[in-house]
């Protein structure tokens, strides 16, 4: 093909393709999403099959939260240096070929290893994807609309991956939970291929250090506290994963202070607002991360729920996390004080979890609905105002940095959130197992048990995430408003 020839496809694919440039960043960000709810109705299932322990179950979550938020800032540079489509086309092969190895999976660590890798895909495809829509919708009605949309279905996706994984399990079983993804990643690599056109490559260095000392740092801490509920906090592999993954974190915040282009700047997290916002948002995700473990395991396990059922009777918590959203960002912003939302959000997400601290074997789901809603409520209630005390007083030449951390605090905090409390779990149904003379088997109500001491850990994350707010975000320093678009920019990534 001429260069002509060329210039006129992209010339018209950029002013006459628009809908399917949108379809095509659209499906590939709902599939990003997805994968990291569509698994927990699934989990009771492949436990089963592959021969999990109630400990080595977090890790299906776990491994593509850490390496997913772990290198997304080095997958959104990535795309900056090499070029967006290239970048964005590479990690979507990747991460279906990755999804169709995690389906063929025969045994624990084949599928830890391919959900790891998905993770590596996502962190290079879900960045690109944003900058790409950015660049193909001009700035104004066009764009505001694009990314309207592009909020919508990120919002949307924690639901339709819930139900989803319900009714894939009940209907074929859990390995379609992977195998959904193959055929759609083909068509959207194929058709991304030819409709997507290429953005300017900029020159600069990757902080490959950075990127892996933080990634293997906190892969190895989370290792560490799952490892204790198991093996306890003497065991070795304990000590030797906390502390190795400590000094790793350590040596990845001198290199963001010598490298010439750090994924992460240090100025970026040593303002108060931003940095208490942040922390406030991590351990909102760690309370609700690990709500969606247990309930999964309470429904199925204790309560004999199926598959299907079980992600049905989720939904109520990610639809009131995108009404509420909706509601603040659209109504409240412009009428209420952004620290009284963030307050407000943060006291409903702690109400939620302080009632699911007291489950029984026959606890209805009546009884549950109401910290299902306000958990949901509670979370979309807030973020809007985090998201937008994070990016105050940012600099141009750091809001990508900036808008990254947002989201690689909610991964994070997940992570680390849930890999306390399965050690907490796992402590808890030890203690109850040994004063029942009971050595191997876990009945019903060692594990309500075990889950009680569990939410009564993820309130105090809520807690923590209020407490954030309160003595760490001044009130002077917001000021009320309509988010932005970057900080919509940044809600949707």
């Amino acid at each position: 093909m001429s260069r002509k020839s060329a210039k006129m496809r992209d010339e018209g694919l950029r002013g006459g393709s628009q809908a399917l440039v949108l379809a095509v960043i659209l499906t590939a960000q709902l599939m990003v999403v997805l994968d990291a709810t569509i698994v927990n109705v699934a989990l009771p299932h492949i436990q089963k099959a592959l021969g999990f322990t109630s400990s080595s179950l977090s890790w299906v979550l776990n491994a593509y939260v850490l390496t997913f938020g772990g290198l997304l800032l080095l997958g959104a540079r990535s795309g900056d240096i090499l070029g967006r489509k290239r970048v964005f086309l590479a990690g979507l092969t990747l991460f279906s070929l990755s999804s169709l190895a995690g389906g063929l999976a025969v045994s624990s660590w084949m599928l830890l290893a391919a959900r790891a890798v998905q993770g590596v895909g996502g962190a290079m495809a879900a960045p690109a994807a944003l900058a790409l829509l950015t660049s193909a919708f001009p700035e104004g009605a066009e764009r505001i609309r694009a990314i309207g949309l592009f909020t919508t279905v990120s919002a949307a996706g924690a639901a339709a991956g819930l139900f989803a994984g319900g009714v894939i399990t009940q209907v074929a079983s859990w390995r379609w939970v992977m195998y959904v993804n193959v055929p759609i990643g083909i068509a959207v690599v194929l058709v991304g291929s030819y409709i997507l056109v290429e953005t300017e490559r900029r020159h600069g260095r990757f902080d490959i250090a950075g990127a892996l000392t933080s990634t293997i740092g906190m892969t190895s801490v989370v290792f560490g506290l799952v490892e204790a509920g198991t093996s306890g906090w003497r065991s070795p592999i304990t000590a030797v994963s906390l502390v190795g993954g400590l000094i790793l974190l350590t040596a990845f915040v001198r290199i963001e202070m010598t490298a010439s282009e750090p994924i992460l700047p240090i100025r970026v997290v040593a303002d108060r607002t931003r940095s208490s916002a942040n922390l406030a948002r991590g351990f909102g995700y760690a309370g609700m991360y690990g709500m969606t473990f247990f309930l999964t395991q309470f429904f199925q396990d204790v309560q004999g729920h199926s598959a299907l059922r079980t992600g049905i009777e989720f939904l109520p918590t990610p639809l009131c996390v995108f009404a509420a959203s909706q509601l603040v960002s659209k109504v409240l912003s412009s009428k209420v004080a952004p620290k009284a939302l963030m307050v407000t959000g943060s006291m409903m997400s702690l109400s939620g979890l302080a009632i699911l601290t007291h489950l029984s074997v026959t606890t209805s789901y009546i009884e549950l609905l109401p910290a299902l809603l306000l958990i949901g409520a509670g979370l979309g209630t807030s973020f809007v105002s985090l998201t937008s005390a994070s990016l105050s007083g940012i600099s141009p030449s750091d809001a990508g940095a900036a808008s990254g951390l947002i989201n690689v605090m909610q991964q994070l905090g997940a992570a680390l959130g849930l890999a306390v409390l399965v050690t907490v779990f796992d402590s808890a149904t030890s203690a109850a197992r040994r004063a029942s003379g009971a050595r191997d088997v876990i009945g019903r109500g060692v594990m309500v048990h075990g889950m009680d001491i569990a939410f009564v850990v993820a309130a105090l994350f809520s807690l923590a995430a209020l407490a954030m707010v309160v003595f760490g975000v001044p009130a002077a320093s917001l000021v009320k408003e309509h988010p932005s678009e970057e900080v919509a920019l940044s809600e949707a990534a």
